[in-house]
């Protein structure tokens, strides 16, 4: 709600709610724009409500904060400035009040800050967004689902699709579906109630930037509300909207066979600290793989640098052939990380196919491709 031609405003409000506020906001100020009005936060305080907006215009956040309105009015504050001078104030009531020509004050105790505010007539509001239909989830259910995926979306910008990840609801289940293209995660969580289909690619980037700012408690509710092009998560005082990537997410279906020729089940704290030790032979960089070599009742997992070679065995239950594959070692730490099952079954069908990590009801399944083997470790 834009209020017209009104400058003077004059606010108070507790630094923690203000602090709170601001943080949460900043998120969604871009670290590189010409457009400098995208560099504040608007302060909108009218109709009873202390609201404030950060928009990029690919990502846009609002949240309300308490506090006591003295007089209505709008303004656009530097939002780097403002937020280190809240954080620095004393633990007490801050007064904000602001003049005709968009100067700032902002007071608290002894300590008084001038700054210069713009005209918050020119800020980029968010888009409306007809909040029908919701899908409800808890707080805690999204955070856990973006930790789960979202270290397998690609940083790499030539495919915008993969930078994102894929949100499918099919009647009670929502899927989550994020890949790099060296690998696939995929979650699955039981909804509350049933819904219409709906498969929308969400950027990475909101879904750290909610993630973070999300209390997380089991018992708090999310509402998430879909557009043709835009994604809104709200919950509490806060929302979030951001455009969704446009096109159609690729067909992972048709790689999920459910075909094996070995299967080993495997205490997962055993494999990820063996996995972690081996690592210690690897630079930053390196390619070196991880060979795991699958036999009757043992697994033997063993690297090769140029820093020195570490072999370990570790206990296994074993249906199937035996097997050397190799995979990249940082692939497997990052989907061991976030399974929390004490066992853990890994499927696997020759050293050039990938090998799936998932349980019975398939609520996750973890593809990772593997490294082709050089010579010295065929057997």
């Amino acid at each position: 709600m834009r209020m017209e031609g009104v400058v003077h405003m004059k606010l108070v409000c507790k630094k923690a709610n203000l602090q709170n506020g601001v943080q949460i906001v900043s998120r969604a100020v871009p670290n590189k724009t010409t457009m400098s009005i995208l560099e504040c936060i608007l302060i909108d305080a009218s109709h009873n409500m202390i609201t404030l907006t950060a928009n990029d215009m690919d990502l846009g956040i609002e949240t309300i904060i308490q506090g006591e309105i003295k007089e209505e009015g709008l303004i656009a504050i530097d939002a780097k400035i403002f937020l280190e001078i809240v954080r620095k104030l004393p633990d007490s009531d801050v007064k904000i009040e602001t003049d005709s020509s968009y100067k700032v004050t902002i007071t608290c105790e002894k300590a008084k800050f001038n700054i210069m505010g713009k005209s918050g007539e020119d800020f980029s509001y968010l888009p409306i967004v007809e909040k029908e239909n919701s899908v409800v989830l808890s707080q805690f259910t999204l955070k856990e689902l973006v930790r789960q995926t979202i270290f397998s979306i690609s940083d790499n910008d030539n495919n915008k699709l993969m930078t994102g990840e894929l949100f499918e609801i099919n009647g009670d289940e929502l899927k989550v579906v994020s890949s790099d293209g060296h690998r696939i995660s995929i979650r699955k969580v039981q909804l509350r109630d049933s819904y219409d289909h709906k498969k929308v690619v969400v950027p990475g980037k909101t879904l750290n930037e909610v993630s973070k700012i999300l209390p997380g408690e089991a018992e708090g509710v999310l509402n998430i509300y879909f557009t043709a092009r835009h994604i809104v998560f709200a919950f509490n005082d806060t929302t979030v909207v951001s455009r969704l990537i446009e096109g159609e997410y690729f067909n992972i279906d048709r790689m999920l066979s459910g075909d094996y020729e070995t299967k080993v089940r495997i205490n997962k704290k055993e494999l990820l600290n063996c996995i972690d030790r081996a690592t210690l032979l690897t630079r930053e960089g390196d390619r070196k793989p991880v060979v795991i070599d699958i036999m009757d009742g043992t697994m033997e997992l063993k690297i090769d640098s140029a820093l020195g070679s570490m072999n370990e065995d570790i206990d296994i239950e074993k249906q199937g052939k035996d097997l050397m594959i190799g995979f990249n070692p940082k692939f497997l730490i990052d989907a061991l990380r976030v399974i929390d099952d004490e066992e853990v079954d890994l499927y696997m069908v020759n050293p050039k196919a990938p090998c799936f990590i998932k349980n019975e009801e398939q609520s996750y399944i973890y593809l990772i491709l593997p490294v082709s083997l050089v010579a010295n470790y065929a057997r």
